[in-house]
């Protein structure tokens, strides 16, 4: 009995060893691993760990990409409200029976323009490609990006736009509402006789395809600017090809009913609200300060550039406004308070593209011949017959040629911080700049009038570009859209004026 009991005792204290060093062990592993794991988050821990000086670093990029967007975004809603005063210009220079339809354009292109330019402007204007368009993250603004990384850093299909440190919607809506002035310009020269409909289907066209292919050539790594053309803001850009595809509209349109007489005489048609143009001049004078200064899509490392810009910008539109008051007033007897609206926005589409390039004193020079050529031009298109009721093509036609022609003539290479054009013609450049440019001018209207003119002619054979002539007579704002901008001050009959339409 007691041996037995002794061997059961013994088992009892192997057993309890055995479990004892079992436990033992397992403690130990899980001690161990519970070591390796703090060891592993030690060292993460220490590698995810910055310097003072780095953290100050990130921060200061956090800062400098926060300041840069709401830069590049106050100025894209300066340059979106100048959508009113192209709206109240273009009502105020036509007759009060068409107010409502000049109003109707001017509100819904930029919707138009938002949906063009997404769906497949931005893509063809900025994606990666050929020299003539781009082909990469084509549609509904698709394509890969790292924005806001710039440089070598960035990987994306919109490399062209990478030295914009900002995120991509904001270099989109920048760009956007550039893209909507553009087709803005068409709608007061085709004014009082287009189709609202027709209209709409060519501001669609102009955005997602005509006003994207030269910006992709320009602006987004293609054929011209890798070839030294510079337009800093967009004077052919944005104004030359608004004024090309006008151009084609007026062509393919015809003037309006009675404007010209059969002896080739001039009936002058008056505007109906020299308030409103004035108004709406003024919006746009203010406008342009984010249209230029806004250009440079960020506010870090540009102070200086755009405190010149803004000078540059106001001085050349200063200038023209005199200088279109007083060729006015020696050509005309009086002072035309169009001519001097107009002479406004003529020095201020001239001063687009060389904002950056020029000084001041250059600056005078360029709003100087702004003011006397806005001028000539409206009095030379009505010789020819072209029927512009707003002055579109002398305001950005004609003035956004001579703009960018002032590059090559007026550029000091370092000017400013953002001035990257070479010297021009007259300091010492030669033609290094001149001749660029020069050839952009004529590619880009190449391009824009020859695409402007194809779809303006297959829209009048299908939906048909102009209203009828009783329309036309009654005004576009009963024809087209049964309203009446003043309904307590107008009345509208032809009860006793009978028009036979063609």
């Amino acid at each position: 009995m007691r041996r037995r009991n002794t061997w059961l005792f013994g088992l009892a204290m192997l057993i309890g060893a055995v479990t004892l060093f079992t436990s033992h062990s397992a403690w130990a592993q899980d001690a161990a691993s519970t070591v390796e794991a703090a060891a592993d988050a030690a060292g993460q821990a220490a590698a995810a760990a910055t310097t003072p000086g780095e953290e100050a670093l990130k921060l200061a990029g956090d800062i400098k990409i926060a300041v840069d967007t709401v830069w590049t975004l106050i100025a894209a809603f300066l340059v979106f409200f100048m959508n009113l005063g192209f709206a109240m210009v273009e009502s105020g220079l036509c007759r009060a029976k068409n107010t409502v339809n000049i109003l109707a354009k001017n509100f819904i292109v930029f919707a138009i323009s938002s949906l063009g330019f997404y769906v497949l402007g931005w893509g063809l204007m900025f994606g990666s490609g050929t020299p003539f368009f781009g082909k990469e993250g084509l549609l509904f603004v698709s394509g890969a990006d790292a924005s806001p990384l710039t440089g070598e850093a960035y990987q994306g299909a919109y490399s062209s736009i990478a030295w914009a440190g900002v995120p991509l919607w904001t270099k989109f809506f920048f760009q956007l509402v550039f893209c909507g002035t553009a087709a803005t310009i068409v709608s007061g020269a085709v004014a009082e006789r287009i189709k609202f409909h027709t209209f709409i289907i060519f501001s669609f066209l102009l955005t997602a395809i005509v006003y994207p292919i030269v910006g992709h050539m320009i602006w987004g790594g293609g054929y011209l600017g890798s070839n030294g053309m510079f337009d800093f803001a967009g004077s052919t850009v944005v104004h030359s090809v608004g004024g090309w595809a006008a151009l084609a509209g007026v062509l393919v349109l015809g003037p309006r009913t009675g404007k010209y007489g059969s002896d080739g005489s001039v009936n002058p048609i008056p505007a109906h609200s020299m308030t409103s143009v004035t108004l709406g001049g003024l919006v746009l004078w203010f406008g342009w300060f984010g249209f230029n200064p806004g250009s440079t899509m960020g506010a870090v490392g540009y102070a200086d550039a755009i405190g010149h810009i803004a000078v540059t910008t106001n001085t050349a539109a200063a200038v023209a406004t005199v200088a279109a008051a007083v060729t006015s007033w020696l050509l005309q007897g009086k002072p035309d308070l169009s001519m001097i609206i107009n002479g406004t926005l003529a020095g201020l589409v001239a001063i687009t593209a060389p904002c950056a390039f020029v000084s001041v004193p250059s600056s005078i020079v360029i709003g100087l011949v702004a003011g006397v050529i806005v001028v000539f031009a409206v009095l030379t298109f009505d010789k020819l017959k072209l029927d512009d009721p707003v002055g579109a093509l002398s305001v950005h036609l004609v003035n956004g040629i001579w703009g960018t022609l002032a590059v090559g003539l007026f550029a000091q290479k370092g000017i400013c911080s953002a001035a990257t054009a070479s010297d021009g013609l007259f300091f010492g450049g030669g033609m290094t700049q001149l001749k660029p440019q020069i050839i952009g001018v004529l590619l880009a209207g190449a391009i824009t009038f020859g695409l402007s003119i194809v779809f303006w002619s297959i829209l009048k054979a299908t939906v048909g570009l102009r209203v009828t002539k009783v329309e036309e007579f009654e005004g576009l704002d009963l024809g087209e859209h049964d309203q009446a901008a003043y309904p307590d001050f107008q009345i509208t009959t032809i009860k006793s004026y009978h028009i036979r339409e063609a």
